[in-house]
């Protein structure tokens, strides 16, 4: 019941006050939790460009409980005027710590090798209402600068 009271808390926050920052750190323990495992994402300081526009995103996560609806690592990446989402990877949720890797072609206008931002969500589609239509839980949000090469 804590992790539903928690998801839903993480849900209303992410809502009402955007960006949000990740909720654990490296370790994958939330500060307060004394020793608790929470859900949480890296990403990986470099990213590959390649000359086609493929841009390629990496990091890990760890998510605990995907049983109300599957979990999803999302990517944004963002270069002086441009953004674009980076791929999506579906998460396995059992408490280990796993990699994930994002993958698009971005042609117009394309990324240039350097410095960028990369945003990276873990994100539950949590079905709602008598449609059962998904609505986005946000579970962890990770702002990191990265390098594409």
């Amino acid at each position: 019941m804590r992790v539903r009271l928690a998801l839903a808390a993480t849900a209303l926050l992410a809502a009402a006050a955007a960006p949000l920052a990740h909720a654990g750190g490296a370790d994958g323990r939330a500060a307060g939790t004394a020793g608790r495992l929470a859900d949480f994402l890296t990403v990986d300081p470099a990213g590959l460009l390649g000359a086609d526009g493929t841009v390629t995103l990496s990091g890990t996560y760890r998510c605990l409980d995907d049983s109300e609806g599957p979990v999803l690592v999302g990517s944004s990446l963002h270069q002086q005027d441009r953004s674009a989402g980076i791929g999506g990877t579906r998460a396995v949720c059992d408490g280990t710590l796993r990699a994930w890797t994002n993958t698009a072609v971005v042609k117009d206008p394309a990324y240039q090798p350097g410095e960028a931002h990369v945003r990276a969500t873990l994100v539950q589609l949590v079905p709602e209402g008598g449609l059962g239509l998904p609505r986005p839980g946000f579970r962890a949000v990770e702002e990191a600068p990265v390098t594409l090469g």
